[in-house]
C-alpha cells in the first residue's frame, strides 16, 4: 500500500469519527440518550485506533462524558472527564481553556451527584483559570460563574449565588440575547433561589419564562423541559395548588421516563415528589 493510499484511508476514518461524534451530539441534544451513547462508543473505539496524538481525543472524551452525565451514568462520566483532564494538563499545562472546561464539567458532575462540597473547589478552579485567560466580562467566564452559583445553591448559600446569577444573566443577555438556552437555564436556577427564599411570585415568573424559552428551543417533549416542570410543580405544591401540581408532575414524569435511565436521580426525585403529592391529595380528600 502506498503512503498516499494509507493517508487517504486514515483521513477517511478520521472523517468517520467526526461524523459519528456529530450524530452522537445531535442525539444527545434531542434527548435520545441511548442512541447517543452507542454512537459515541463507536466513535471513541475508532478514534483510539487511529489518532496518534491523544490530545485529539479530548473533544470526544469530554462530549461522551457530558452524555453520561445527562443520562445519569455518573461514574462513567467521571472516568471520561478525569482521563481527558490528565491528557489536557499533560499536553497544555494547568492554565488552558480546555483544562478550565474540564474543571467546569467535573464541578457540574458533582452538582448532579448532589456532592456540592466536592464540587465547589472544582467550579472555583474553572472560574480562576478562565478569568486569567479571558477577563471578567467574557461569556465563558459567566458560564463558569453560573456553574459555581448552582453549587452554592446546593450548599444553601443563596446570598452568595443570587448576585452571581444576576451578573451572569446580564452578560448572557448582552452576548447571546434574551432567548438563549443559557438564559433559560439560569432563569430556572434563579427561580429556585427565589423559591427557597419564599419569593414565590418572582419564582413563578422566572420559571414560566425559562419554560417558554426551553420549549421554543428544544421542543415541548425534551427531557430538559421536564427539569423546569418539576420545579414548577414543587412551587405549585408550596402555594397549595395541589391539582395543578399533580398535572405538572405527570407531564414531567412522562418526559423523564421516556429519556432517562430508570435510576437517574432526576427521574427518581420527580417520582418521589409526585408520590408525596398524591399522598397529600388523598389525605385532603379523606378529610373532606
Amino acid at each position: 500500500m502506498t503512503s498516499e493510499t494509507s493517508q487517504a484511508s486514515d483521513d477517511a476514518r478520521k472523517q468517520k469519527v467526526c461524523e459519528l461524534a456529530l450524530r452522537a451530539d445531535s442525539c444527545r441534544a434531542q434527548g435520545r440518550y441511548n442512541e447517543s451513547e452507542a454512537l459515541f462508543r463507536r466513535a471513541l473505539n475508532l478514534a483510539e485506533h487511529i489518532f496518534a496524538d491523544d490530545s485529539e481525543l479530548l473533544p470526544l472524551l469530554n462530549n461522551f462524558a457530558v452524555l453520561y452525565k445527562y443520562s445519569g451514568q455518573f461514574d462513567e462520566a467521571e472516568m471520561m472527564y478525569r482521563r481527558a483532564l490528565r491528557i489536557a494538563e499533560s499536553r497544555f499545562g494547568e492554565r488552558h481553556a480546555i483544562v478550565a472546561t474540564l474543571y467546569h464539567n467535573l464541578g457540574g458532575l458533582e452538582h448532579a451527584r448532589s456532592n456540592y462540597t466536592a464540587g465547589e473547589p472544582l467550579a472555583r478552579r474553572s472560574v480562576e483559570i478562565r478569568r486569567t485567560l479571558l477577563g471578567e466580562e467574557h461569556f465563558d467566564v459567566a458560564a463558569d460563574m453560573a456553574a459555581l452559583a448552582g453549587i452554592l445553591d446546593g450548599l444553601g448559600r443563596y446570598d452568595e449565588s443570587e448576585p452571581i446569577y444576576h451578573r451572569v444573566l446580564e452578560i448572557f443577555e448582552r452576548e447571546v440575547g434574551p432567548e438563549s438556552y443559557e438564559i433559560a437555564v439560569n432563569l430556572n436556577n434563579l427561580a429556585a433561589v427565589y423559591a427557597a427564599q419564599g419569593k414565590l411570585e418572582a419564582a413563578e415568573q422566572m420559571y414560566c419564562r425559562a419554560l417558554a424559552i426551553k420549549e421554543k428551543l428544544l421542543g415541548a417533549d425534551h427531557p430538559d423541559v421536564a427539569v423546569t416542570l418539576n420545579n414548577m410543580a414543587l412551587l405549585a405544591k408550596h402555594r397549595g395548588e395541589l391539582t395543578m401540581a399533580a398535572a405538572i408532575y405527570e407531564r414531567a414524569l412522562s418526559l423523564f421516563e421516556r429519556a432517562l435511565y430508570p435510576a437517574h436521580p432526576r427521574l427518581l426525585t420527580c417520582r418521589a415528589n409526585y408520590g408525596r403529592l398524591l399522598r397529600r391529595l388523598d389525605m385532603a380528600t379523606a378529610n373532606k
